[in-house]
């Protein structure tokens, strides 16, 4: 079964290579992409000792869900490029693994269907120029039994992809859509970008919706304290993967300043470049409730399915329990930022 570290050559080597690039694939030149790995490639750890942490408790509360350990997994789109059975064989190794998968709204499969597996769910909005369209696909995720919504504001206009400019990859192959775009007409809308969408749309979704609300793509503070005076159940400090401005800074290295500006009045979660368990323990030491993880599921999809997802999630999850006794941890409460040197 894959690791983390491992999984992207296995799906390299099964994938068709336009959809594997797709998939890897970032804004520009990439820089973010890889400072998103890069950031925790220059942090070390200063375990401390004697301090009798044979047994860990992983548990970890997030909005609407507790989870056996602090990983849910990020949205990303179009798992059928991956995979026969998409969305669906990511949910089954998800709810295996007893972690929480946060639906995209560019799922090749609907929402319903991937909460008929029994796998915890949020689900992953954009603000569309039609509010009431809107409205239906958050109602739709709420009859699904969606548990949060995670409402994504860094894309105001879509990133540059250059390796799908060089495919010319601008469709998805016949056979595959949006499925959580469709209007009551049964047909798949294409999803817009809103360059004009402010705090006001946040207050909007607080007021159509009864779930907790998350905003993701927060990486500067002011923004962060501005999502708490909006309301927000959670922020995820995100640079989307690397796929939107190139040149942003690594989501690791955004993070502190971000818990420092929430001052634990919510939950913030760190999406990018999580690779490893270990990687795991040192965005916890900074102070993230979670993380949430993207490209290793889907390099875990593509080479086995559900069964691919569970072993990506098991391993993470095996990696960071074993780290935490080797700093000293009980309990993901435990990891502090002293933990944590960059030499």
């Amino acid at each position: 079964m894959p690791r983390p570290r491992e999984a992207e050559r296995g799906a390299r080597e099964v994938l068709d290579p336009v959809h594997y690039d797709f998939l890897a694939g970032g804004a520009g030149d990439e820089r973010t992409l890889t400072g998103n790995t890069d950031a925790f490639a220059r942090r070390r750890l200063r375990p401390r000792v004697l301090r009798g942490a044979g047994t860990r408790d992983l548990s970890t509360d997030l909005p609407g869900a507790r989870l056996a350990a602090p990983v849910v997994v990020a949205p990303t789109a179009f798992h059928r490029l991956a995979h026969p059975e998409g969305e669906v064989a990511t949910a089954r190794g998800v709810a295996a693994a007893g972690g929480l998968l946060t639906v995209s709204m560019m799922a090749t499969t609907a929402v319903e269907e991937i909460a008929a597996t029994g796998a915890a769910l949020w689900f992953q909005l954009y603000v569309q120029p039609d509010r009431g369209f809107t409205a239906a696909v958050v109602a739709r995720a709420e009859a699904a039994g969606c548990r949060a919504l995670v409402l994504t504001v860094d894309s105001p206009v879509r990133g540059r992809h250059p390796r799908d400019e060089r495919h010319g990859f601008t469709t998805l192959p016949d056979g595959l859509v949006c499925e959580n775009m469709r209007g009551p007409d049964g047909r798949a809308r294409d999803l817009v970008t809103d360059p004009d969408l402010g705090w006001d749309a946040v207050d909007w979704l607080r007021g159509t919706t009864s779930l907790p609300v998350l905003v993701k793509g927060v990486l500067h503070p002011a923004d962060a304290r501005l999502a708490v005076e909006h309301g927000v159940d959670g922020i995820v400090v995100s640079n989307h993967g690397g796929r939107q401005l190139d040149g942003a800074i690594s989501t690791l290295d955004a993070l502190p300043a971000v818990v420092d500006a929430v001052a634990g009045r919510v939950p913030v979660l760190l999406d990018g470049g999580v690779r490893r368990g270990v990687d795991v323990l040192v965005a916890l030491a900074l102070g993230a409730a979670a993380v949430m993880v993207g490209r290793p599921v889907l390099w875990g999809l593509a080479q086995a399915g559900a069964d691919g997802v569970r072993a990506v999630l098991d391993d993470l999850t095996a990696e960071l329990a074993h780290a935490m006794a080797l700093v000293g941890a009980h309990r993901p409460t435990d990891l502090t930022p002293d933990l944590v040197v960059v030499p």
